[in-house]
């Protein structure tokens, strides 16, 4: 992907932040992208509902349009809520001017999760004109319906992503359609929450910064999906139901098209020894297989294996962050263990304490900040 792809989110703003232009916000993001917003509509709403809705009326929305292009430019477009027939009307007249070569995913959002209709007759009737111009129309089951079907969505030249969140079982099939038939599908188990409020927003608005950035559509949908699933996972229960996603949980997660570290497995030679010094560490253990493998997730996503093994401890390091250095050592020191170096100041701009687990590994706890990333001798340019 491209360093910083720009996308602009057309669509309306959700107070309660779980859809509409904060989820976009969010999602752009988290993926590496530059978000822009043209706000459509602002909702007063929350997991229960929508209460009231105020509809911006057009050329504010083309103002927008126009302020955030003509300055930053665009890689990539999604649309969301509409508001008006007017507004998709003048959006799509917009569009075809000012994105260029830019794709454009069209989510035709007419329902809220929770039952609240966001689009009257005419609006609908005018997604017509927003289908012409978009490279990907996004409809679950009940909006394909009301988009006339699938042979009625692909007669405007789009391509079409067939949900089936809306379909009955415990599996769902998500279908990407041209003009020339099927290009590809995807069938996983459907995750069991209650908290699925703005995934259609997610979804759209993670395919567009995947396009913006360069992947073929195919791969941005398949990127996107995952993205999806993953903030479904984590989605943080703030309320009984309907509630938002956990987007800021996904972060290393297989999300972007380039490689990443996020896994380390190292060997242990007594599995309970282990496992407990690794939980008094703070670290969270998420598989527990004994006698043989255990797994721990840090808190910025980064999993710590641990296997049997008779060999001998390498010379290998593990560094684990913690902005409260000294208070954490504090804790563990507390807790019996003991350290070969307690927190000290290095030469590098790292504040470092080190120690071994029961096997013999070297663990460095350390805060670097920003001197992690971005030390004082960062080769230029990189």
């Amino acid at each position: 992907m491209k360093k910083l792809p720009r996308i602009l989110s057309i669509a309306g703003s959700d107070s309660g932040g779980g859809a509409g232009i904060q989820a976009d916000i969010k999602t752009i993001t988290m993926l590496g992208g530059y978000a822009m917003t043209a706000i459509t509509s602002v909702t007063a709403q929350n997991s229960r509902g929508v209460s009231d809705v105020h509809v911006v009326p057009a050329q504010m929305v083309l103002d927008q349009m126009d302020a955030v292009v003509s300055d930053f430019g665009v890689d990539a477009v999604k649309i969301g809520m509409i508001g008006s027939a007017e507004t998709a009307m003048a959006v799509a007249d917009k569009l075809a001017d000012v994105a260029g070569d830019a794709a454009i995913i069209f989510d035709p959002v007419m329902v809220a999760t929770s039952g609240a209709a966001l689009a009257d007759e005419a609006t609908i009737a005018a997604f017509g004109r927003l289908m012409d111009i978009a490279t990907l129309t996004t409809p679950n089951l009940p909006e394909l319906d009301a988009l006339g079907g699938e042979a009625a969505v692909l007669s405007h030249g789009t391509h079409l992503l067939i949900k089936g969140g809306h379909g009955a079982g415990d599996m769902l099939t998500d279908r990407l359609i041209g003009q020339d038939g099927d290009i590809a599908q995807w069938s996983d188990a459907r995750i069991d929450v209650p908290h699925t409020h703005g995934t259609g927003c997610t979804l759209s608005s993670a395919i567009a910064t995947y396009m913006g950035g360069g992947l073929t559509l195919e791969d941005a949908t398949a990127h996107a999906r995952h993205f999806v699933r993953m903030a479904l996972r984590s989605a943080p229960d703030l309320v009984p139901g309907n509630g938002p996603m956990g987007h800021g949980d996904v972060r290393l997660d297989g999300i972007f098209p380039a490689p990443m570290l996020n896994q380390i497995t190292i060997g242990c030679s007594d599995y309970a020894a282990s496992v407990a010094f690794y939980k008094k560490l703070r670290l969270t253990q998420i598989v527990d297989s004994p006698p043989r493998y255990a797994r721990f997730e840090s808190a910025g996503g980064v999993t710590l294996s641990l296997h049997y093994t008779d060999q001998p401890a390498g010379d290998h390091v593990i560094y684990l962050e913690s902005a409260r250095l000294d208070a954490w050592c504090s804790d563990i020191a507390q807790s019996g263990i003991t350290f070969d170096q307690m927190p000290r100041d290095e030469s590098w701009g790292w504040r470092e304490a080190r120690l071994r687990d029961p096997h013999g590994n070297i663990i460095c706890l350390y805060h670097a900040g920003e001197n992690r990333r971005y030390p004082a001798w960062r080769i230029s340019g990189s």
